[in-house]
């Protein structure tokens, strides 16, 4: 599988490998927001430690090269994070993709800037032919995230994740994706 870069521009953002010294700035711009994470598949986090523990995961997951990997969007000239996005890249040539941005950016198409840019590099590689990303059906503004970002929706997953900020029960999913 190829290795997706380290880091990467958009007209608007920079996008960095995450650090376990981020967790306290994670924390207030997204990943303790309940309405950021509302159709997320995990909760709001409410400390530093356990984001700590996770962005920590994260590294790792860089220095093997495998798993999902992240980074940190911020925006140009700055290295605060006010978002995430990530890549996991699977057997059989796909490449799936999850992002999450502060509340205080959305509707600005920042996040389809950097799912853009990452599908563009995905479709790129000689070995990947499917990009793709789902989001939980009621969130349609993700939806119109991914088609910005050029993916076509293909249909409901049903019962396909759990929300744990809405419920213990899995919940409908509309995937979209982008082939070659």
């Amino acid at each position: 599988m190829p290795r997706p870069p380290a880091t990467f521009a958009t007209a608007r953002l920079v996008a960095r490998q995450p650090g376990a010294d981020d967790a306290a700035a994670v924390l207030a711009a997204y990943a303790g927001d309940p309405a950021v994470t509302r159709y997320l598949s995990w909760r709001t986090y409410d400390r530093v430690e356990p984001l700590a523990v996770f962005l920590r995961e994260c590294v790792a997951h860089w220095e093997k090269g495998d798993g999902h990997l992240a980074w940190l969007l911020c925006l140009k000239g700055t290295a605060t994070p006010i978002g995430s996005i990530g890549i996991t890249l699977e057997g059989g040539g796909r490449a799936m993709f999850g992002y999450v941005l502060a509340k205080k950016f959305w509707g600005r198409g920042m996040t389809a800037e950097a799912l853009t840019f990452l599908t563009d590099w995905a479709l790129a590689q000689p070995t990947i032919h499917r990009a793709w990303a789902y989001c939980d059906a009621e969130h349609l503004a993700s939806v119109r995230v991914m088609e910005k970002a050029g993916m076509v929706r293909e249909g409901v997953l049903r019962r396909w994740q759990i929300c744990p900020t809405l419920g213990p029960e899995p919940r409908d999913c509309i995937v979209c994706a982008k082939v070659k």
